[in-house]
């Protein structure tokens, strides 16, 4: 018999050992769908909590229409869209690249300003991979944050100078896989 195989009768950490952090790094990563879509569900927690929360993506351009982009811009997220695509579609890869370093200048600043209690950097793992974006200016930048500002990144393959509090999705099985294309309504 495994532990699972049972319910638990017993709380499995004592609560005087715990202690609160005024904000935490959080981090989904891996080649498993939903890392966006589960950091977009922390992003509802926050704006029900009535904390200011803005999210960037790094890939996606305004020209995308998503479902967790039309409503969380009714809940009061600020959205700012600051790439132009996927980089298989790209006509100027430098042009890309200049795109992902302002969006970055960009959002140094806005975590700087600490005027947001969530910020979420949405696919920022690929121009840190590509060497478009230093992981460590990233990583420093997140050490030195506003006590109260709380930061999620998502995206393939994490650097490591970024790690914290990490989830990785692991694809077990995917639609794709057989051919079929993302959804409207489930996948964007």
């Amino acid at each position: 018999m495994t532990d699972h195989d049972q319910p638990r009768t017993e709380r499995p950490y004592d609560r005087r050992e715990l202690r609160s952090a005024p904000s935490l790094v959080l981090v989904n990563t891996g080649h498993g769908k939903g890392k966006s879509t589960a950091a977009f569900g922390t992003l509802l927690r926050s704006r029900g909590r009535d904390w200011p929360t803005a999210v960037v993506q790094f890939l996606k351009s305004g020209k995308w229409r998503t479902g967790e982009e039309a409503m969380l811009r009714q809940l009061g997220v600020e959205w700012f869209s600051a790439g132009d695509g996927f980089s298989w579609e790209s006509d100027d890869l430098d042009e890309s690249r200049a795109k992902a370093v302002a969006a970055w200048a960009f959002t140094r600043r806005l975590i700087e300003a600490g005027e947001h209690r969530m910020v979420m950097l949405d696919e920022i793992s690929y121009p840190m991979n590509w060497g478009w974006i230093d992981p460590g200016d990233v990583a420093s930048t997140l050490s030195e944050r506003p006590e109260d500002v709380s930061v999620f990144l998502t995206g393939r393959e994490m650097p490591q100078a970024v790690i914290d509090t990490v989830t990785e999705m692991v694809n077990v099985k995917h639609p794709f896989e057989q051919g079929i294309r993302a959804r409207r309504g489930i996948d964007y």
